[in-house]
């Protein structure tokens, strides 16, 4: 049974992303199944399931990387189901995405790495200087300018790769396990910079976890900037415009808040966040 699903879903224009009964298979296996959910303006939506259920898959298809089988998926109110490939680019230029590992070019600088889709549109060097500047200052990892990928601990690269996301100021941005592989430590300074995007800047945001404890830090916690670092919410609140979805054998089995989810009822969410 599906718990807290929303089924029926209009297709207003200022959500950042819309999925409606979207499917896609893999050499006649199928991997989604009926997938309908939506990003609104200003929200972080959480995807959570169990290794190997899609969750990767989705954020592709959410950026136009992979296209659906059948269903539509919208992107800035656009239908990009089959949409050509040149659209498609224009479209991908109001979003950021953070690959897994950090995904970084080993030839390039920090500099070069972070300002390279400004590079792409030809801006003034002394723009794209700047711009990387203050992505990086944001991160945290300034110092870091003229260094290569190399030099860095994998923390510090995956800073980068946030501080490459957010160099076009984007409308949306797309997270695949940013703080897969990570110490607990690490991990924290990477949640806090997802939580200083969110509550700074209220850009909308899709993000898969494989992390319950992150993905309920997300939830619980603001960034305070005046201490520069996040800062428990009172004891039982939650962020309202951050969500859950949880994806299980290829469908969408929960949609809905923190307090619905751990208030679920369900036997196979209940066991999964225990």
């Amino acid at each position: 049974m599906v718990d807290h699903l929303q089924s029926v879903i209009p297709v207003p224009a200022r959500d950042p992303v819309v999925f409606e009964d979207v499917s896609i298979g893999f050499n006649g296996l199928p991997v989604l199944d009926s997938i309908s959910f939506r990003v609104r303006v200003g929200e972080t939506r959480i995807l959570l399931g169990p290794a190997g259920v899609g969750k990767s898959v989705l954020l592709k298809l959410a950026n136009g990387l992979l296209r659906p089988d059948s269903g539509q998926v919208f992107l800035f109110g656009q239908d990009i189901t089959a949409m050509n490939e040149e659209k498609l680019l224009a479209l991908r230029t109001r979003t950021g995405m953070v690959f897994q590992e950090g995904a970084l070019f080993d030839s390039l600088t920090i500099r070069d790495n972070v300002g390279y889709q400004l590079m792409e549109q030809h801006l003034p060097a002394e723009e794209v200087d700047e711009r990387v500047r203050q992505a990086l200052r944001f991160v945290e990892l300034e110092r870091t300018y003229a260094m290569l990928p190399a030099s860095l601990s994998g923390g510090m690269r995956r800073r980068v790769a946030i501080a490459r996301a957010i160099i076009n100021q984007p409308e949306l941005l797309i997270y695949d396990s940013p703080t897969g592989g990570l110490d607990p430590v690490t991990s924290h300074t990477i949640n806090a910079l997802i939580v200083k995007e969110r509550d700074v800047y209220h850009t909308p945001a899709l993000l898969v976890t494989h992390r319950l404890l992150d993905a309920f830090t997300l939830a619980t916690n603001r960034f305070d900037l005046a201490e520069d670092k996040l800062v428990p919410l009172a004891e039982g609140q939650t962020d309202p415009l951050t969500t859950f979805l949880i994806l299980h054998e290829g469908k969408i089995v929960f949609d809905g808040s923190t307090a619905q989810l751990i208030e679920s009822r369900d036997p196979f969410i209940q066991a999964f966040i225990a």
